[in-house]
């Protein structure tokens, strides 16, 4: 089997429920969920008209030297062979800014909406590895960059309204940048850790805060009565 894997599902579903990624992934039952708040596909959108061909120094005065090169781009992975797994996987998934840096490496930025938080640290470094190791080892007619020399988090956090006319409302936001530091076989460790997890037999157990599970043992307790 050949998994696709997106950077989003192996952050919040990947440690949110493991019951649930497994269902989704080997089963394609996946959780009921709420649309994907248009709101911040509108920002991302924006931010991204807004710096596209612009220095990365004017994107933020910590990124190196270079030029703001690709934005919303979607990047494919070759297939990842992981020692000791029967199955296989890709990378698909969507990137926020690729910077190409004058030193002819590049680099790989999300964008957030909120305030910087370290525990989300370890779930988004996986996000920003897998779209460096689609950049490094694209599938066939898939972009291929390299090599990306820095990973990052931008974050955009309100700090303050304005108001000059009664029609338009405007927000100031603090912009803070955390950098990830690359660490590709830990990458390839956590990808064989799912791998290993979607070739079992058995049902990982479920989070005990799962809704989507909770419903499930619920529907089933209330046919059993």
């Amino acid at each position: 089997m050949n998994y696709k894997l997106s950077p989003s599902e192996l952050t919040f579903l990947y440690d949110g429920c493991k019951c649930c990624f497994y269902l989704k992934k080997v089963h394609n039952l996946a959780q009921p969920s709420m649309p994907f708040p248009s709101i911040f596909s509108k920002i991302a959108g924006l931010l991204y008209s807004y710096y596209n061909g612009k220095r990365a120094e004017d994107l933020h005065p910590d990124l190196p030297p270079g030029t703001v090169k690709y934005g919303e781009k979607w990047v494919e992975s070759q297939n990842i062979h992981i020692p000791g797994c029967n199955n296989t996987c890709f990378i698909k998934g969507r990137v926020d800014v690729i910077i190409e840096f004058d030193d002819g490496t590049f680099g790989v930025i999300d964008y957030k909406t909120g305030n910087p938080e370290n525990k989300y640290s370890e779930l988004y470094s996986r996000q920003l590895h897998s779209y460096a190791h689609a950049l490094e080892n694209p599938a066939q007619g898939s972009l291929q960059l390299s090599p990306v020399s820095m990973l990052g988090l931008l974050y955009f956090y309100p700090t303050q309204v304005s108001q000059n006319n009664i029609e338009w409302l405007s927000y100031n936001a603090k912009i803070e940048l955390i950098e990830t530091e690359r660490n590709d076989q830990g990458f390839l460790n956590f990808i064989g850790e799912v791998l290993t997890l979607l070739e079992s037999s058995e049902y990982p157990e479920s989070a005990p805060d799962c809704s989507c599970c909770k419903y499930i043992r619920e529907s089933k307790r209330i046919d059993n009565t």
